[in-house]
């Protein structure tokens, strides 16, 4: 269990860093497409992940993201 506890602590800074570049990302694009086509807002999110460092990111959580900033229905 201490292995297990210390590969975790180990890991947890990457994934926190990354979380947070996925956060600035998604803000962004609420920030500027809310409400806007799916497409558009889809684009829109690809491109902030990638310029914030979030990528590669899962295809359908990008879709799912894009869907709820289009519908604007994620906080």
């Amino acid at each position: 269990m201490t292995a297990e506890a210390s590969e975790y602590e180990k890991a947890m800074p990457a994934v926190s860093a990354f979380l947070k570049k996925m956060e600035r990302g998604i803000d962004r694009t609420r920030a500027t497409h809310a409400g806007q086509p799916y497409a558009t807002v889809r684009q829109a999110l690809v491109l902030a992940l990638e310029e914030e460092g979030a990528s590669p990111m899962v295809p359908q959580v990008v879709d799912e993201l894009a869907r709820q900033i289009s519908e604007g229905t994620i906080r």
